[in-house]
């Protein structure tokens, strides 16, 4: 008999987790091994339960899936990262990939679709929705991503607190509490960020945290 391919799921929503599961142990060929509910639970997950494919949600409370990855990837080398996402924006994926995830697919996908998606993952293929795989291609082949910064401009020490709080998947009125300001300041904050980056996605903040060394 052959080894099912063994698959562990994270996402903040535990009936997105209860469906992703009944989607792939249906056919007897994937077994759910674990699951949790955060990055950094991700992480734990992985390196304990070392599963051959993690299905990773970008948008979560405390954190974006998306900075676990990097960790993951070193950390657990065998272990294969398709991302799970309500958005296609084209940012989001190259972060993704670039992060060292192995594929993308939209959380609204047909379950023949996350089926596939695992199963290409899982022997060594990259795997995309079809809406996003030629921005995909085209991105990763010009080596550039629109919309991101070409050199690292001065940050005030307030909008660099403000951008970790946007790499830690925090909103305006969470980053707000944290810091003691108005939620206004912060949108003014991201603001200056965005004109001063040339970057208005969350996704792309993050991204820029991560290459700039900035925690």
């Amino acid at each position: 008999m052959t080894a099912r391919i063994r698959v562990a799921v994270v996402d903040d929503h535990a009936i997105v987790r209860e469906g992703l599961r009944l989607v792939l142990e249906s056919g007897g060929i994937f077994e759910v091994i674990g699951e949790a509910g955060s990055a950094a639970e991700a992480v734990a997950l992985v390196l304990e339960r070392q599963p051959d494919v993690l299905i990773l949600d970008i948008s979560m409370p405390g954190g974006s899936g998306l900075l676990a990855v990097p960790e993951i990837v070193e950390s657990a080398p065998a272990t294969r990262v398709l991302m799970l996402s309500m958005h296609d924006h084209q940012e989001y994926v190259v972060e993704c990939v670039r992060a060292g995830a192995h594929g993308y697919l939209r959380k609204d996908s047909a379950p023949a679709d996350l089926r596939a998606a695992v199963m290409a993952v899982h022997r060594g293929d990259g795997y995309f929705s079809p809406e996003v795989a030629q921005f995909v291609a085209a991105a990763l082949r010009d080596g550039r991503e629109p919309g991101s910064a070409t050199a690292a401009p001065s940050l005030t020490a307030r909008e660099q607190q403000v951008l970790v709080g946007v790499s830690q998947g925090l909103t305006n009125k969470e980053i707000a509490a944290q810091l003691g300001i108005a939620t206004r300041t912060v949108e003014a904050h991201r603001d200056s960020l965005g004109r001063k980056l040339g970057i208005r996605t969350a996704a792309g903040l993050t991204r820029y945290c991560l290459e700039q060394g900035i925690r």
